[in-house]
């Protein structure tokens, strides 16, 4: 008995783990870098796996901070967003 329910449990983990993994890609949004497909450029000089940071305001106004890291194949892949609350835009274009 105890072997079923360790058994149970060990696939209830595996089970949550897969489905996690599936919903943990992000979706570009109007704004994004990859919103409408990988750029035409490649970052040819920066090293695979490092990572920079896009800071853009979406149609309404809400400022987005979106982290991307280059890949083998020299692609971005969107590893994280972030709603900037003190990014706003200035309407006199002054700081």
């Amino acid at each position: 008995m105890r072997k079923i329910i360790i058994a149970a449990f060990v696939a209830l983990l595996v089970t949550s783990c897969t489905q996690t993994q599936s919903y943990s890609e992000l979706e570009p949004i109007p704004g994004s870098i990859t919103y409408n497909g990988q750029p035409r450029t490649k970052l040819t000089k920066s090293p695979i796996g490092s990572t920079f940071s896009h800071t853009f305001l979406d149609q309404t106004g809400n400022g987005w901070s979106e982290t991307y890291q280059i890949q083998p194949d020299r692609s971005l892949k969107l590893i994280a967003r972030r709603r900037s609350i003190e990014f706003t835009l200035n309407p006199g274009g002054r700081l």
